[in-house]
């Protein structure tokens, strides 16, 4: 029997069962028809091209978080430059980085393999939040010196008689 186009392959455990309830429910919701199978590779070739497969998938995500870590930086970079010390500009850099840490969180889920690129992934997390860090400390001391500005009386231009 043929298998659809729609088959997928995910490795056993716990980690994927809320998702597989999820497309259970969606594929109900559609009128489609949905399966889960438990199955085991006959041999190591099987089950090298079933790990390799779920690795390079996971090793492509991992890549693409990595990039949006540098997106995220030279974002960061730019408001410096331009000197875009404003809280609403910190606040729109904390939401993105609020993106990135879930984005981290839902991809370590799915990393079953371990692998190491998650590991590279996280080092460029922790450097976002360092340059946020910089960025925020900037974003206070220019409020700061802002602020202390508006709060000292301007000199008089008048001499005394």
């Amino acid at each position: 029997m043929p298998v659809s186009p729609g088959t997928w392959a995910l490795p056993a455990g716990p980690t994927f069962q809320p998702a597989l309830d999820r497309a259970g429910e969606l594929t109900r919701n559609g009128a489609g028809t949905f399966a889960v199978i438990d199955a085991s590779p006959r041999d190591d070739a099987s089950t090298n091209l079933i790990r390799d497969a779920f690795a390079a998938a996971r090793v492509d995500e991992w890549t693409e978080f990595v990039a949006d870590c540098g997106k995220f930086e030279a974002e960061i970079t730019r408001e410096i430059a331009k000197a875009k010390f404003t809280f609403g500009e910190l606040e729109e850099e904390e939401q993105s980085l609020d993106r990135l840490r879930r984005w981290f969180r839902d991809l370590k889920k799915r990393d079953v393999l371990a692998l190491p690129e998650a590991t590279a992934a996280e080092g460029h997390l922790r450097t976002c939040e360092n340059v946020l860090d910089g960025y925020a400390e900037q974003v206070y001391q220019f409020m700061h010196a802002s602020t202390r500005a508006m709060d000292t009386p301007p000199e008089s231009t008048e001499t005394a008689r």
